[in-house]
């Protein structure tokens, strides 16, 4: 058996693995800086699909961690970057804030609510119940279904509150019209997130903190995984699937002296 290829590029999960509710997880300024000083390539990954890589850098800039908007990959851009190779110059309409609309705009399709070729979910702070009731009008008379993503809650100060997922359940069963998925778990997250870096799955890492979403895509994508215990998955949960990552570590600052 062949030995595996030295690790060229990162691809690591932002919430749980760079940032725990608003400050930086020990260590990763630390990792930050020894991937900028390395020139591997990098990409911070996120299902969030709010906010367009401009805020996200900022919002990360503010709890002390340095990520250029370049460097940030989201559920929204990897959506449109699917839509843009399925239906180039195409239309949708969008449920979702200016991370969606942004990315969407920018691959030139036309945002309407007049007979699209796709209903597109995204997340959004305050779901409107009319754009629901418009989106599954549309979906019943033909316009195919995409969704961000699959998780069901976020998190807010207040407690959980209803995610994509759990709108496009509602979607469904009012349908009984499946979205297709283009977020984690998908391993198209990670694949359209190589294509950005022009990378190659050998030599490339995944880090994350959920085995269900972040090791399970990276695994599919045929990259090597780290889970980090800095976020949800705890080690004593890691028995429960039927998969492994390739390593397992505290934090990512256990990673700093292998870059």
């Amino acid at each position: 058996m062949s030995e595996p290829k030295p690790i060229e590029t990162w691809l690591a999960d932002m919430d749980g693995v760079l940032v725990h509710e608003g400050h930086p997880v020990p260590g990763a300024p630390e990792f930050l800086s020894r991937l900028r000083e390395s020139g591997k390539g990098f990409l911070v990954l996120t299902n969030n699909s709010i906010y367009t890589p401009r805020d996200l850098h900022a919002r990360l800039f503010s709890a002390g961690l340095d990520v250029g908007e370049g460097s940030i990959w989201t559920s929204a851009l990897a959506t449109a970057q699917f839509l843009s190779d399925q239906a180039p110059g195409g239309s949708a309409f969008v449920i979702g804030e200016s991370g969606l609309t942004t990315a969407l705009h920018n691959i030139g399709y036309v945002l309407t609510d007049k007979n699209p070729d796709y209903v597109v979910l995204g997340e959004t702070r305050t779901y409107s119940f009319s754009a629901i009731t418009t989106a599954i009008r549309l979906v019943d008379r033909g316009a195919r279904f995409i969704a961000t993503n699959p998780d069901t809650v976020g998190p807010s100060p207040e407690g959980p509150l209803p995610a994509c997922g759990a709108v496009a359940a509602l979607i469904t069963k009012a349908t009984g019209v499946e979205p297709y998925f283009v977020g984690k778990p998908n391993p198209l997250m990670m694949r359209s997130a190589l294509n950005q870096l022009e990378a190659h799955s050998e030599t490339t890492a995944m880090i994350g903190d959920r085995m269900d979403t972040d090791v399970i895509s990276g695994i599919e994508a045929g990259l090597r995984t780290v889970l980090v215990l800095s976020g949800v998955t705890r080690r004593v949960d890691i028995e429960r699937f039927p998969y492994r990552p390739s390593w397992v570590v505290d934090s990512v600052a256990d990673l700093v002296d292998q870059i």
